[in-house]
Order: C-alpha cells, then sequence, then structure tokens
C-alpha cells in the first residue's frame, strides 16, 4: 500500500529533473498525476509512460506557468483529467545568467522572476481552490540559494526567496481549511541545471557537501511524497532543505 493510494497530483515542469522525480515518487506510492510541460512534450510523454508502467494515470499539460491564462487552463484540465486535485507542486524554474546587480539585464530579472516567482504564484492562485476541495497540500520547490544568496545569482536567488515567503503566507491563509503547504529548497541536484553547475565547477563542487555527493531527483521526489502524505499531517508553513547538509 502506498503512502498516496488514491490521490491526485499536480506537478508543473513534472517532464525533466527534480520534477520528474516527484512524478515518478508519486506514482510509485500509488498517485494519479498530471505532468506539465512548457516545451519538451517528448520527455514530458515519456515520463507520463514510466507513471503507467507504474500502473497509474497520467496526463501530459503543456502551459507556460508565467502566462496566467494558461495556467489556468492547465489546471482545468488537470481537474477534468483527474476528477479533482489532492496535491499541487510548483516546481516549474529557470536558472538566472551570473551578472552583478548593477550590471543584471532587466529583462532578465523579468525573465527569471516571471517563471520562477509568478509562475509559483500563478499556479497556486489556480490550483489552492481544487486542492482546499479536497483538504490536501501544496508543495512549492524553492532552492537553498534562497539562503545562500550568492553574488551574480539576485534573479534566481530573489524570486526563490519569494517562493519562501509566497509559501509561508499561503499556509496561514489555508490552514483552517485543512490544507498543508510546504516548501522543499534543494541543493545540487543532478538535473539540468544542476549539471550545468557540475560541468563549469567540476568535482570541487561536491566538497562543499558534506554528505559527498549531488542529489538525485528521486531524493527530492521522496521528500515530497513525505509532505504530501499524512506523515507530515502535523507540518505546515516549513521550508525542508534537502541539500546534504549543505545549509545547516
Amino acid at each position: 500500500m502506498g503512502k498516496l493510494d488514491g490521490k491526485t497530483a499536480l506537478v508543473t515542469g513534472g517532464g525533466r529533473g527534480i520534477g520528474r522525480g516527484i512524478v515518478v515518487e508519486f506514482a510509485r506510492e500509488g498517485a494519479d498525476v498530471a505532468i506539465n510541460y512548457r516545451r519538451d512534450r517528448d520527455a514530458a510523454e515519456a515520463t507520463a509512460a514510466e507513471v503507467r508502467a507504474l500502473g497509474r494515470r497520467a496526463v501530459v499539460v503543456q502551459a507556460d506557468v508565467g502566462d496566467q491564462e494558461a495556467v489556468g487552463a492547465m489546471v482545468a484540465e488537470a481537474v477534468a483529467f483527474l476528477g479533482g486535485l489532492d496535491i499541487a507542486v510548483a516546481n516549474s524554474g529557470v536558472a538566472s545568467r551570473v551578472a552583478t546587480v548593477a550590471k543584471v539585464d532587466p529583462a532578465e530579472w523579468r525573465r527569471v522572476l516571471g517563471t520562477d516567482l509568478d509562475g509559483a504564484f500563478l499556479t497556486a492562485r489556480a490550483a489552492i481552490p481544487h486542492v482546499v476541495a479536497r483538504k490536501g497540500a501544496f508543495i512549492f520547490i524553492s532552492s537553498i540559494g534562497a539562503d545562500a544568496a550568492q553574488a551574480g545569482g539576485a534573479p534566481y536567488h530573489v524570486a526563490k526567496a519569494g517562493v519562501n515567503a509566497l509559501a509561508k503566507v499561503l499556509a496561514k491563509e489555508v490552514a483552517s481549511d485543512g490544507v498543508r503547504v510546504n516548501v522543499i529548497a534543494p541543493g545540487l541536484v543532478r538535473s539540468e541545471m544542476g549539471e550545468r553547475l557540475l560541468r563549469f565547477y567540476g568535482d570541487v563542487i561536491l566538497q562543499t557537501i558534506p554528505l559527498g555527493r549531488a542529489g538525485e531527483p528521486a531524493d527530492i521526489g521522496r521528500a515530497a511524497v513525505f509532505l504530501a502524505s499524512d506523515d507530515a499531517a502535523w507540518i505546515t508553513g516549513k521550508v525542508l532543505r534537502v541539500d546534504g547538509g549543505v545549509w545547516m
């Protein structure tokens, strides 16, 4: 018996990387899943095939999470297929180009915040009424970058700090409805973004991780299962840093 048997879930950016790790672990624990993607339909369909191979239902839904109308249509399609939403995960994100605050192009600032922060807000705004109806759980995916706030990464780090704050506000707003809202803040994970960092810095970056390795998407997926399940029934408004011990 899985921890999420009979549950339904929507995961934005669910076709690749951390999103795929969450989708597959949800299915492994018994959930049916709507998998959002922006561009890479093939990856999303491959992830959906993995879900079906685990005996669960899956639907692939295209949307740019920074587009309010598209997000509304995405949630409506997911609900129509799944019959409701017990769990929603705002995972979609993009990295920012390295530049000091004085040199960040305002267009780059808007590009990153448009997906990483606006996208999280729009996903929550559209999905939360359905999650409330099921007394379910909402999960945001942030980053330990919100805490580290490293030089040269203002758009990304500011967006993720905003996600952390948004989650706490939402948690307070829906707690009386029986809904829990939490954040997972990953460290270095072997996603597309993480692999770029590994190529740029080499193995020296692994020396900054007390547990000595990069995370895998499944590590984040298992944390998401925990927060979405009854095992976390008395946890809300929290930021769970899953990072191999980097942020202590």
